[in-house]
């Protein structure tokens, strides 16, 4: 046997963002009836970062994501979340391939998030909003897009050359550069910042509006006034890793907000046990802190596809 080796350039080719998707949806659903193993993320703090170790386990495979989130990076021309993806045979512990994880990291999240709203958000939402217009930004549009008829993508970055890039990187969506307040005034909002202090006013939220809060991933960090968090239905991906690093962090911490009030899992929903948006005037929020059943199923995506054409080098680790 050999290892797979797949690159940036490879993983880009092997995947597309409707196949996301659903491999994702799959794996929520399998997840919530019982069928994976996911411990939770282990956090190795540097002084400039941190590192998450997230292993996973689904019917037929396993694997584990080494991720690293470091908010500098940009400054020295490397992005912000980085990723490698070992893939392996959980019946022998064969490593079967290893691959580059940054691009699955966006795509998958992107992926999730647009799940989410399709569940939590109004049937008839045709505006998304996006605060942060980082490589995020890109899968979360193209995700949503997928899933919603957009008449208009809304977006605010602190930094107007980041949204620059976008509009240039997505020709021919409907994507405008505004202020928070509008992009916050949107049908859907994903909120995709590094922030550590909330960014996103409760009185900005109209009613009826569905927020995917993606940016919070480790303890510490915030970006919704906790009074958003109060008012909504809040659905999360995981219970144990939005309540140590997720978008409830804070607010549980500091006793504003308890688990008590979290409505569900995203798996509860895909599998039916609980039902989604019942209000057209609720306000919804999914919590996003990225799990590793996620990524162990993209990667078993690509890495079939990758055997079918076998044009894509090997070597022999073991």
């Amino acid at each position: 046997m050999s290892t797979l080796l797949l690159d940036k350039k490879a993983v880009n080719n092997l995947l597309n963002v409707r196949d996301i998707i659903d491999v994702v949806e799959e794996a929520f659903r399998m997840w919530g009836e019982g069928k994976g193993n996911m411990p939770p993320k282990a956090y190795l703090v540097v002084e400039h970062g941190d590192f998450r170790a997230m292993p996973a386990a689904l019917p037929g495979c396993a694997g584990m994501k080494w991720v690293n989130a470091h908010p500098q990076n940009p400054s020295r021309n490397l992005p912000t979340v980085m990723a490698v993806m070992v893939y392996s045979d959980p019946e022998t512990g064969y490593p079967l391939a290893v691959m580059d994880g940054t691009t699955i990291t966006a795509y998958r999240t992107g992926a999730a998030a647009a799940i989410a709203a399709r569940y939590l958000a109004r049937r008839d939402s045709h505006t998304l909003g996006i605060i942060g217009a980082g490589r995020q930004a890109y899968t979360q549009i193209l995700a949503h897009a997928e899933l919603f008829d957009l008449s208009s993508i809304n977006v605010f970055d602190t930094s107007s050359t980041a949204v620059d890039k976008l509009i240039t990187s997505l020709p021919g969506y409907p994507i405008r550069n505004c202020s928070v307040k509008e992009a916050a005034a949107s049908d859907i909002v994903c909120t995709l910042t590094p922030s550590r202090e909330p960014i996103v006013k409760r009185e900005w939220i109209m009613a009826g509006t569905h927020i995917n809060a993606v940016g919070a991933d480790a303890e510490g960090k915030e970006e919704l006034e906790p009074s958003i968090l109060k008012e909504a239905m809040v659905v999360v991906d995981d219970i144990r890793q939005a309540s140590a690093g997720g978008e409830i962090n804070v607010p549980i911490r500091r006793g504003i907000f308890t688990i008590d009030e979290v409505y569900g899992t995203l798996a509860e929903l895909v599998i039916g046990r609980k039902q989604g948006r019942r209000d057209d005037k609720a306000i919804t929020v999914f919590d996003s802190t990225g799990v590793a059943i996620e990524d162990i199923a993209v990667a078993r995506f690509i890495y079939e596809k990758a055997r079918q054409t076998g044009d894509y080098p090997s070597i022999e680790l073991v």
